[in-house]
């Protein structure tokens, strides 16, 4: 009796997955149909832009230069289109373990909302688990999900952090960064323990130093 419940819970189970899968892949294909409608606007946007600086959009070189500007732009802000949750896909994992965990050197590229060009740099994170772990991969992804979108950095920095923050269910966490290259311009964003206790806040930014920057 105890196998058969057990066989119809891991049924059930299975079903629930298959259908979550299902769901995601919809969702992806109506993202991508959204995209798809929306590519001849783009596409005629940037011919406009081309002739308003004096270019000759006929030409051999830029016959097509308007679809794939419209194309390229769709990717570098298809984080507009994702959610923390698309991409964790179960991967937090109960873990006894409360010390700090340190993840640095994200790469991290973005379109600047005022100016339309490119800023990008390093992000650092570090949390205290509190008996969850997430996917050392799945920051990076999260890292993506907002920095693909037109930001400012001292806000991409705070979204990051309540992003996982969320996703681990309000844990306590710290960010140093983004680190824009050359300029050395750092944003944080603290929450929980971090924002509140000095000492584990000395910590992170200890063992962030030691490390090297």
């Amino acid at each position: 009796m105890e196998y058969q419940k057990a066989a119809e819970l891991n049924g059930l189970c299975n079903v629930d997955s298959k259908k979550v899968a299902v769901q995601h892949k919809n969702e992806i294909s109506r993202k991508e149909a959204e995209d798809e409608s929306r590519l001849p606007a783009l596409e005629a946007a940037y011919t406009t832009i081309l002739r308003g600086l004096g270019e000759n959009t006929d030409r051999q070189g830029l016959l097509k230069t308007p679809l794939r500007a419209a194309k390229a732009m769709q990717f570098l802000t298809k984080g507009y289109h994702e959610t923390i949750y698309d991409v964790l896909n179960d991967a937090i994992f109960d873990e006894d373990h409360e010390e700090l965990v340190i993840v640095k050197d994200i790469d991290m590229f973005s379109l600047c909302e005022h100016h339309l060009v490119p800023f990008f740099g390093k992000v650092h994170i570090g949390y205290l688990p509190s008996k969850k772990v997430v996917g050392l991969s799945k920051l990076a992804r999260i890292v993506e999900i907002y920095s693909r979108r037109l930001q400012v950095q001292e806000r991409l920095t705070k979204q990051i952090a309540m992003a996982i923050s969320e996703a681990l269910h309000h844990m306590c966490m710290v960010m140093r960064g983004v680190q824009k290259m050359n300029s050395r311009t750092v944003t944080s964003a603290m929450l929980g323990v971090f924002r509140e206790d000095p000492k584990a806040r000395e910590e992170f930014l200890c063992v962030y130093s030691q490390t090297g920057q």
